[in-house]
């Protein structure tokens, strides 16, 4: 499973990296720390508190931008067909879906808790894993 460091999940949340700090340092959101002593935090862990930050009721307001119409996030749910596949990505503020084959999640090794950017043209959301 993937990990982030603080500055990664502060970039993927849209807020400050002193802002993830003290969310860690509050509890809430687990963090353990590598052999370097670097703060990490489970990709599973930073995909659920992502959704639950969006879903507050406005009391953290992180500001997030998009350039070019990318938005980088973090994946919070795969659903796969037999021949299609659903992505969830939260990126800061907001959720995005798209539809693709299954074959494509595979090859990109799209799983809850990785990093990935939607693309978002017109009516359709393409994604890039990071």
């Amino acid at each position: 499973m993937q990990s982030y460091t603080i500055g990664q999940a502060a970039r993927l949340l849209g807020v400050s990296p002193d802002t993830a700090r003290r969310w860690a340092d509050a509890g809430r959101v687990a963090t353990h720390r590598d052999e370097g002593g670097r703060r990490l935090i489970d990709g599973r862990d930073l995909a659920a508190f992502s959704v639950e930050i969006a879903r507050s009721d406005g009391e953290e307001d992180p500001s997030h931008t998009s350039v070019r119409n990318a938005f980088p996030g973090i994946v919070t749910a795969v659903k796969l067909g037999d021949v299609a596949a659903q992505v969830e990505i939260q990126a800061g503020p907001h959720r995005l879906v798209s539809l693709l084959t299954r074959e494509a999640v595979e090859e990109l090794g799209l799983e809850v808790g990785v990093e990935a950017t939607a693309r978002v043209k017109s009516t359709n959301v393409h994604i890039d894993r990071s």
